[in-house]
């Protein structure tokens, strides 16, 4: 099995979040193995992408990622 690129797992994260979630536990694992592959501690996410783009979305999901070891940044955040 090839491990995945970051690209490649927020991706997949994103198809998840599209399919109400279907199997994000799976997809933030490849994620942060993904991320630590690549020596890097922390993803950043476009927030056009997400179901819920608003400032409640973007935090909810930053405390879910962070509670499963992925710190989440929002490209062009502001707040």
């Amino acid at each position: 099995m090839t491990a995945l690129t970051v690209a490649q797992a927020l991706e997949a994260v994103y198809e998840s979040l599209k399919q109400d979630n279907l199997d994000i536990d799976q997809h933030i694992d490849g994620l942060k193995a993904a991320l630590k592959a690549e020596g890097k501690k922390e993803v950043a996410v476009e927030p056009a992408r997400l179901a819920q783009n608003n400032r409640q979305g973007r935090k909810m999901m930053q405390s879910y990622f962070k509670k499963r070891g992925v710190t989440v940044t929002f490209t062009g955040e502001k707040d």
